[in-house]
């Protein structure tokens, strides 16, 4: 529980920070109210005197098994509340020996038990300190962890973003305004019996309206960030034979699917990552849109079609040898129904034109068995995922927890929409609006539960 989560704070906590391994340096972290003193004991000048550990001081000394010299370190000391957990925290750079992490580690721990409340750090507890010490909000927190799993520059940007504040202040902004709103109404609630009107009800319902889209715009950048964060997944639709795999290949730049000239070839659906320019894109090649009484190529089909629905960008391939008629735009818009073309980034991509006379009047002209055209797709790709991120504004919804908390926000802001428009009392509108900001509260921290903070720092190692 959390009241248990406060107690153990009272506990030194000490972990290897850096991943399992053989490396030049590991680091090994201590934090609490202890951990000077527990790092002072184990550690020794090069000429046998007791090192004293100053603030955001780096302090090179022998760390020592009793007697007998483990490595020779670097230790440095940041002073509680300035530091990443806003406890006393040490830090200590050793050689990259797993005897070596290993038996630091036991060495604190063995000290630390004589000494003083010591124990190994459990996963995620550095970074849940600093939010219980208010260093960071949850979604903060949260964006740690995404800082480490980011793969490509765009991930990394989106949550750098979020880490150093500007979600929290988005945040923030939101949950004032709505705090405001509801002042405003329950103001009018405890001078009910005057029949007093603190706020034109027009005015108040367009105030709701403006708070009601900007939570609506955040809500539904999680599409473009989610997909940002994980990878673009991308489509590779057409005809068979119209070289889907091919084009596969040259975009990855490298004989990923198998090139057959006998049409079905493609069972089922293949998927490869790529970084271009920063944005990972997950590229999937899938089988030729036909119908076919081979139910194992119809089975492939029926997947291409998913695949296509669910992906960020879709390129449909053409055969530029093939005229470009009704029937070719019936198999494009067959491939997108039952979804919303806003949210799909289409291109029509005419291949084989190393083997026609005149471009094509419409879309992007490639030779993916030459090459010629795949980097201008590539970077058409680039541009139109960016000109996505810049429409969805300055901050994006990356995490599947805030959306669904987001998609709470509006079900109640819906609520008191309605509510107002029926003309209900103040009381029955609040009701609504605290219920707003209290799912508001889950994505900052402001209102958190066990079951909450589990889950958010069970995604972290130990040591972080």
């Amino acid at each position: 529980t959390e009241e248990e989560m406060k107690m153990q704070q009272n506990d030194t906590i000490c972990a290897v920070s850096t991943p399992a391994g053989v490396g030049g340096i590991a680091v090994l972290r201590l934090s609490g109210s202890n951990a000077r003193q527990l790092a002072e004991q184990c550690l020794l000048t090069p000429k046998g005197r007791p090192v004293i550990l100053s603030n955001r001081n780096a302090k090179y000394a022998c760390l020592m098994d009793g007697t007998a010299l483990l490595d020779e370190v670097v230790a440095t000391y940041f002073a509680a509340p300035h530091s990443y957990t806003g406890e006393d925290v040490v830090e200590i750079s050793c050689h990259g020996s797993l005897y070596i992490q290993q038996r630091a580690l036991q060495l604190f721990l063995d000290k630390g038990a004589r000494l003083a409340e010591a124990r190994l750090a459990e996963a995620g507890e550095f970074t849940l300190r600093a939010f219980l010490n208010g260093r960071l909000d949850l979604s903060q927190a949260e964006a740690v962890a995404d800082l480490i799993d980011s793969q490509s520059q765009s991930a990394h940007d989106l949550a750098v973003s979020q880490m150093r504040g500007g979600y929290a202040k988005e945040l923030e902004t939101l949950r004032q305004e709505l705090i405001d709103l509801a002042a405003l109404l329950e103001l009018e609630l405890d001078f009910s019996d005057e029949d007093v009107e603190f706020a034109n009800r027009e005015r108040l319902k367009e105030m709701l309206e403006e708070l009601y889209s900007k939570v609506k715009r955040l809500s539904d950048s999680f599409q473009t960030g989610n997909a940002v964060k994980n990878g673009i997944p991308v489509a590779i639709v057409g005809r068979p034979n119209a070289g889907k795999s091919t084009l596969l290949n040259a975009l990855l730049n490298e004989d990923r699917a198998i090139v057959s000239d006998t049409p079905g070839t493609t069972r089922d659906t293949i998927e490869e990552t790529m970084v271009i320019d920063g944005i990972t894109f997950r590229f999937i090649d899938t089988a030729g849109l036909r119908q076919s009484s081979d139910e194992i190529e119809m089975l492939g089909f029926e997947r291409s079609r998913k695949a296509a629905q669910k992906a960020k960008v879709i390129l449909f391939l053409h055969d530029a040898r093939v005229p470009f008629t009704n029937d070719t735009m019936d198999d494009l818009c067959g491939i997108i129904q039952d979804v919303n073309q806003k949210e799909k980034i289409i291109f029509i991509v005419n291949n084989k034109c190393d083997l026609v006379d005149s471009p094509s009047s419409q879309g992007i002209d490639i030779s993916a068995l030459t090459g010629d055209g795949i980097e201008k797709l590539k970077q058409s790709m680039v541009a139109a995922v960016k000109k996505r991120m810049s429409e969805q504004g300055d901050v994006l919804l990356t995490n599947i927890r805030h959306y669904e908390a987001m998609n709470k926000v509006l079900a109640a802001l819906d609520e008191v929409r309605k509510g107002m428009d029926a003309g209900l009392t103040p009381d029955l509108v609040v009701i609504d609006m605290r219920d707003a900001l209290y799912h508001l509260g889950t994505i900052t921290g402001t209102v958190t539960s066990d079951e909450v903070l589990s889950s958010v720092f069970s995604r972290f190692c130990i040591g972080k």
